[in-house]
């Protein structure tokens, strides 16, 4: 646990036992952040990947402003945003939905557009009373614990990246039957491609990641459909294992932000029934290297 004063309040850091994920508690996040606040947020955020402030009770304008304190919003296609709201995603379940859960797999947001987004932001509004946990999966440790030659074989590689198989004119959204909420807009411009390296180095903390995801990768850049299943199969597999998740639990008024640069990030379902309501922000990123 670490505290940094500013002015008359102090800022609390209590990460999880492995140092993947961390509270901050000790500040109001409707108000600006003092420079040495904010310089504080960010290290602690760039340190534990995944950070969360609980009861952060806040409007439309104070996330966006919040937002905007990290860093330049980021581009979200595919999703119609609020009505007025161009960076605000509802990402919004009514009880009687039966599609399937937004974001029910494992995916870091947007690495298919060139300069994907650096940071998500998640403020809740409604939290069912069961279920509807976040996983994020650590890529840096995931990265870290596997074999000398399979880290240098895996440096040499590009992924490519596209929306096809989720937003594509073929892709699962556009074959959805279930009534659904949220506005998806399927697009052409979904299939586009982009190719990222495989490992990916931080711009902040200069570590290494696996950055590949089966939502968004399609493919390793000069191999065989039958030659990237079989790395990037065995890849997904060790990236989620128990030892690199962490599982958040929601509360009402709790803000959420997590690095896509380093983290893969899964919906979980378990609320039919219930009403589930988050705000959605992106900060921009830089192109991967």
């Amino acid at each position: 646990m670490t505290a940094a004063t500013a002015g008359k309040a102090a800022i609390t850091v209590t990460p999880n036992e492995n140092g993947f994920g961390a509270a901050i508690t000790g500040l109001d996040l409707s108000k600006p952040l003092a420079p040495n606040v904010l310089a504080e947020v960010k290290d602690a955020w760039a340190r534990h990947s995944v950070v969360w402030f609980p009861d952060q009770p806040l409007s439309h304008d104070e996330l966006e402003a919040f937002t905007l304190q990290i860093g330049p919003f980021g581009y979200d296609p595919f999703i119609k945003p609020m009505e007025g709201r161009p960076h605000i995603l509802e990402l919004r379940r009514e009880p009687d939905e039966k599609a399937r859960n937004f974001g029910a797999g494992w995916h870091s947001d947007w690495s298919f557009q060139e300069t994907p987004p650096a940071a998500t932001i998640l403020h809740s509004k409604v939290v069912p009373p069961v279920g509807g946990d976040t996983l994020y999966a650590d890529c840096y440790r995931a990265y870290d614990a596997l074999s000398d030659e399979m880290k240098r074989v895996l440096g040499t590689l590009t992924a490519i990246h596209s929306a096809a198989l989720p937003y594509g004119t073929d892709g699962i959204f556009a074959h959805e039957k279930e009534k659904r909420t949220m506005e998806i807009v399927v697009s052409k411009e979904a299939e586009k491609t982009f190719p990222h390296p495989l490992v990916r180095t931080h711009p902040v903390t200069g570590r290494k990641a696996l950055y590949v995801s089966p939502v968004y990768t399609l493919g390793i850049a000069g191999m065989t459909r039958e030659e990237s299943a079989a790395i990037l199969g065995y890849l997904y597999t060790h990236m989620t294992k128990d030892e690199f998740v962490y599982r958040h639990k929601w509360r009402e008024n709790m803000l959420t932000m997590w690095d896509n640069r380093c983290t893969l990030h899964y919906a979980d379902g378990g609320y039919d029934g219930h009403l589930r309501v988050m705000h959605r922000t992106t900060v921009a990123g830089e192109r991967p290297v």
